[in-house]
């Protein structure tokens, strides 16, 4: 009698297995088929891996996707947040266990793995209170120059993602402004850099850069001043017009870099992509002793909420075919946090700065928008359109949006609650780490074509040789698409409001 139940047993097996090797129940995945897939979805999936790909009865319609991997673009750099004082401050504020855990996210292994990052040279309106680095008024040769003010925030918070990030990460430094007293308003916002200062301050920068070597980190890029169009009311700022950066970086930042042998590269306006990157694109893009100096331009994308202004894109592109294009901020602006709200991330309820700000000529490129994909739509478009690194803005925030001294409220990623000891990762983490986990650095963006402009999507290939394809369905119903590549196809499902990353591996090449 056991005989007998023994090879029914094996029957039943034998038979189960033959079902699977069909696929009638799971569309063939993983590691032996060559591909994985993540999925991030209003319905509540967060990078979760997809086991199946089977259509639903009522998808008849297929969006095909078609990669051509000999098409080769940009060079990826990376993709990341910022250091800022706030958030600094919040993590030690945070008992150990969680701190970690926050670092770990982001940086680890088992995280987002960012590879890119930026922090501010002396404070900004993400920090607790104006400071410089020289305090001393006058003090033009930088005696008084002292990092202190980071050394118990920024500097820790740096060395700890340093300490979990086996991928590495670059850091780009910006200012916000010099010293007041280096101004001719004698004031933290607004103003402009007198000329007498101007050996000074690119002094600043290479001492910024040699201290922070010292502490172990390096300063991979400098801009040469945050949103130099300025603000003269509310945080640190200080204007500079296309022809005064152009005089600072020829004659005084490059030039004091190289003597004091700093490697760090130049990125020139860090300011929104309308046309005043065309202005000033064109002043700074057809200096040969500018282009000489500089690595690239960078950007943000404050001036519109759904427009990532790919044809400005392509002509910057175009004024410096060698030079580079970097997105250096961008953030959820004007709000305070949603608190363990998911739903609200994925609704068409979130207003920007110019919402009530914006000249009523403006107004039509502030409305309102679905934060989610007001990030995975800028990153998708800016990769099509040149962009080699993607940095969001603060990486921990407080449930007001701040700290900030200037109350100048903004959402991240990352929401804590000191208080409780407590923190909400919203799904801006997840569409961020949706392209900085899997889009390595070095990695090629490819060509790709679409058959329906209901999906956006990009490609690059990893130097490794996977192929990585996110694909973004802002629809409000589930699409079957297919992913054809040398050849060979692959097909998911996508659900209503999703993210996806495809990672192809070597079979696909």
């Amino acid at each position: 009698m056991s005989g007998n139940r023994d090879a029914g047993l094996v029957a039943i097996i034998l038979f189960l297995s033959i079902l699977a090797g069909f696929g009638c129940v799971r569309a063939p995945h993983g590691a032996e088929t060559g591909y994985r897939i993540y999925q991030t979805s209003a319905s509540g999936d967060k990078l979760k891996l997809i086991t199946s790909t089977s259509r639903a009865s009522d998808l008849k319609e297929v969006l095909r996707i078609i990669l051509d991997t000999t098409e080769v673009y940009q060079q990826i750099t990376g993709f990341g947040g910022a250091f800022t004082e706030s958030s600094a401050h919040l993590l030690f504020a945070l008992d150990p266990q969680l701190r970690k855990e926050i670092i770990e996210a982001y940086f680890g292994d088992d995280g987002a793995r960012y590879s890119l990052t930026r922090t501010h040279m002396n404070s900004c309106d993400f920090s607790l209170r104006s400071y410089s680095y020289v305090p001393l008024e006058g003090d033009t040769q930088l005696n008084s120059f002292s990092l202190d003010e980071d050394r118990g925030d920024i500097i820790p918070m740096i060395k700890m993602a340093q300490g979990v990030s086996k991928r590495g990460f670059k850091v780009i430094a910006s200012p916000w402004t010099a010293p007041p007293w280096m101004k001719d308003n004698q004031a933290w916002f607004g103003g402009k850099l007198l000329k007498e200062y101007y050996p000074s301050w690119a002094r600043f920068f290479t001492r910024y850069a040699l201290e922070m070597k010292q502490e172990g980190i390096d300063i991979w890029a400098f801009t040469v001043e945050n949103e130099p169009l300025g603000n003269d009311s509310h945080w640190e700022s200080m204007h500079y017009t296309p022809e005064e950066t152009a005089d600072f970086v020829v004659r005084y930042l490059a030039p004091e870099l190289k003597q004091a042998g700093v490697s760090s590269k130049i990125l020139v306006y860090d300011q929104n992509r309308d046309e005043e990157l065309i202005k000033w694109s064109e002043i700074l893009l057809k200096d040969s002793a500018v282009r000489s100096a500089i690595y690239g331009t960078a950007v943000h994308w404050y001036s519109n909420t759904t427009n990532w202004m790919p044809e400005n894109l392509d002509h910057v592109k175009s004024l410096g075919p060698e030079k580079h294009i970097l997105h250096t901020e961008g953030c959820v602006d004007a709000e305070v946090p949603k608190w363990k709200d998911d739903a609200w991330y994925w609704k068409k309820e979130a207003t920007d700065w110019g919402w009530d700000w914006a000249p009523e000529h403006l107004k039509k490129d502030h409305p309102k928008y679905v934060p989610v994909y007001r990030y995975a739509r800028d990153i998708i478009g800016c990769l099509n359109s040149h962009v080699e690194g993607w940095v969001d803005w603060n990486m921990i925030l407080d449930r007001q949006g701040g700290p900030n001294h200037a109350k100048n409220w903004c959402t991240a990623p990352v929401i804590v609650d000191t208080a409780s000891n407590e923190a909400y990762f919203t799904p801006l983490y997840y569409i961020m780490a949706h392209f900085s986990k899997f889009i390595e650095p070095g990695a090629q963006r490819v060509g790709i074509e679409q058959s329906s402009d209901r999906l956006m999507s990009t490609a690059v290939r990893n130097p490794g040789g996977e192929i990585v394809v996110v694909v973004l369905n802002m629809s409000e119903k589930p699409e079957q698409i297919e992913i054809e590549i040398n050849g060979k196809i692959v097909a998911s499902r996508m659900d209503a409001q999703s993210i996806q990353t495809i990672v192809l591996n070597d079979q696909f090449k």
